[in-house]
């Protein structure tokens, strides 16, 4: 039999044992819902249930470290800027140049004057650039100097000083793996955006825009994304300590390994090209062991020389890094203790010493080697 002539057979009127079990069925259900009613539960209302929001857990005080984080971002977020940089084309259908976007990142203000400094990778080869304050007014910034080498940018815009939050200056020579960092930029667009992290490595090498190594860099595993680039890297205090520059990725993704050019360097550097346009420091070829590791090594004062760069000024001087011997012992290297007449307590002394001299001067370096004081004369190098 098919399956509809059964059906018709069960249910048709002239079979009744069908009509009675369909009469069984509704009365039951019938008498189901009046019972739901009684109990002022309506299953096909939307009120079928006494439904209320659910009481407030008090919160209590944020911790701690929760304040300081909101501290530290409020009070940096005045300093913190917005770049964009323009190129010009001409579409192939039009005669008429076209303005485009080159690409976007963050810098920061240094100084009342109008000066930002940003990375030198974010405004290569961009006829003109944008910058955007905290309060969401643009600003056309004029290229005042650079320092490809260094991944370094100065911009200057003409906003009045009274708009202006110059970022405080720490120092990167003291610091130490561990320390808490956070990082203010505008990551893929994202207006003012924070990021936290440590500083997970010191003393990284690793090639800036034109492929030159960019020597001592910062390494964190605070989230430096595309758009952080040229924004600032902020110890516990809210004191600049780096310029976030570049991430390890394979994906082009923050993958926690980011890289900042510490503000020693920043510091020593963005004056010269404020006052020059660019680099026209003289420079040692040595590469210094941060002051902090030099202590654990023993090294009470001074600046402890870690790598003499091949053909340099301090290389033909004869200035020794540090090695190991035959038994793979550490051999620390010279330590610098004076440069003509200035004394050198630690590495941020050297950078001081070399704004006081030209390109070409011999200059009287004394060392402290194998615990003798010796006094080297070096003639210092076009950089």
């Amino acid at each position: 039999m098919a399956f509809d002539d059964d059906f018709r057979q069960r249910f048709s009127p002239q079979n009744g044992t069908g009509v009675s079990n369909w009469l069984v069925a509704l009365l039951l259900f019938s008498g189901g819902l009046w019972a739901l009613s009684s109990a002022g539960i309506w299953p096909f209302s939307r009120n079928w249930v006494n439904a209320v929001s659910r009481p407030i857990t008090p919160r209590g005080d944020l911790a701690d470290d929760e304040k300081t984080t909101i501290e530290i971002f409020r009070e940096s977020l005045p300093s913190v800027v917005y770049i964009s940089s323009l190129t010009v084309n001409r579409a192939q259908a039009s005669p008429n140049p076209v303005q485009i976007t080159r690409g976007t990142g963050s810098g920061f203000i240094w100084d009342h004057q109008g000066h930002v400094v940003t990375n030198f990778h974010l405004i290569r080869g961009a006829q003109s650039a944008t910058v955007i304050l905290a309060d969401n007014s643009e600003w056309d910034a004029a290229l005042v100097g650079y320092e490809p080498d260094r991944d370094l940018a100065v911009l200057r815009i003409k906003a009045p000083a009274s708009r202006l939050r110059p970022i405080p200056v720490g120092t990167s020579h003291d610091l130490q793996v561990g320390q808490k960092v956070f990082a203010i930029g505008n990551p893929f667009g994202f207006d003012h955006t924070l990021t936290t992290g440590v500083i997970s490595g010191l003393g990284r090498d690793l090639p800036g825009a034109t492929g030159e190594t960019i020597r001592g860099m910062i390494q964190t595993d605070a989230a430096i994304n595309p758009g952080n680039s040229g924004g600032p890297l902020l110890d516990s205090a809210g004191r600049l300590i780096g310029v976030n520059t570049t991430i390890l990725s394979n994906s082009g993704g923050s993958a926690g390994i980011g890289f900042a050019i510490p503000v020693d360097t920043v510091n020593a550097l963005v004056p010269v090209l404020i006052k020059s346009g660019w680099n026209e420091r003289p420079e040692l070829g040595i590469i210094f062991m941060y002051d902090a590791i030099a202590r654990r090594l023993g090294v009470t004062t001074g600046a402890l020389v870690n790598h003499v760069i091949e053909n340099s000024a301090a290389a033909r001087a004869g200035i020794r890094p540090m090695w190991r011997d035959e038994d793979g012992d550490l051999i620390l290297g010279d330590i610098i203790v004076q440069m003509d007449d200035l004394p050198i307590t630690g590495e941020m002394d050297v950078f001081r010493a070399m704004e006081r001299f030209k390109i070409n001067q011999v200059i009287q370096v004394k060392v402290i080697r194998d615990g003798d004081l010796k006094t080297i004369s070096l003639k210092l190098d076009n950089p």
